[in-house]
C-alpha cells in the first residue's frame, strides 16, 4: 500500500458521492418515459438485493472497511451490468456511457485500495461478497428498471459511506 491510501480512499468515496445524483438523473433522462415521470414507483429499490451497509462513525474501522469492500464489489458488478445494458439500449447516450465508465473506474480503484487496507491493517485476505442479479435475458424495460433501482439505492448508500469515512 502507498502511504496515502487511506486519504485516497476517502477522496474516491467523496468523488463518487459528489457525482452519484447526477449519474442517477442522467440515467433517468436517457431511459425516457415512464422512468422520468414515475421515478418513485419504478425505481423503488426495496425490491432488489443490495448489500447491507449498517456501519456508522462509531463502528470499528475493520467493520467499516469490510462493509465498504462488500458494497463496492457489489456496485462494481452492478455498474458492469448497467453499462452493458445501456451500451445495447442507448448506444448513442455518450455522456451517460462516459459517466458509467468513469464511475466504474473509480469504483475499481477504490476496491484496490480497500483490498490493500484490509490486507495491511487487518490481515483480511478474503471477503465474502454478494452480487446483484444479472439482467441478461430480461426485457428492455426490466433492464432499465433494474438499473434505475440500483442507481437510486447507490445514491442513498454512497452518501452514508461518505459520512462514515
Amino acid at each position: 500500500c502507498r502511504s496515502n491510501v487511506q486519504e485516497q480512499t476517502r477522496r474516491q468515496v467523496a468523488l463518487l458521492n459528489a457525482t452519484a445524483q447526477d449519474l442517477f438523473s442522467l440515467y433517468l433522462k436517457c431511459q425516457g418515459e415512464p422512468f422520468s415521470s414515475e421515478t418513485d414507483k419504478l425505481c423503488n429499490p426495496n425490491s432488489i438485493f443490495f448489500p447491507a451497509f449498517r456501519v456508522n462513525r462509531t463502528s470499528e474501522r475493520k467493520e467499516v472497511m469490510v462493509a465498504m469492500y462488500k458494497l463496492f464489489a457489489f456496485l462494481n458488478a452492478s455498474l458492469g451490468n448497467i453499462t452493458r445494458d445501456q451500451e445495447e439500449l442507448n448506444p448513442t447516450a455518450k455522456e451517460l456511457l462516459d459517466r458509467l465508465h468513469n464511475t466504474t473506474k473509480t469504483t475499481r480503484g477504490l476496491i484496490s485500495n480497500l483490498t490493500c487496507l484490509l490486507c495491511k491493517n487487518y490481515n483480511i485476505f478474503q471477503v465474502d461478497v454478494s452480487y446483484g442479479e444479472s439482467s441478461k435475458g430480461k426485457s428492455s424495460f426490466k433492464k432499465k428498471q433494474q438499473g434505475c433501482q440500483v442507481l437510486r439505492k447507490y445514491v442513498q448508500v454512497i452518501a452514508q459511506a461518505a459520512r462514515v469515512l
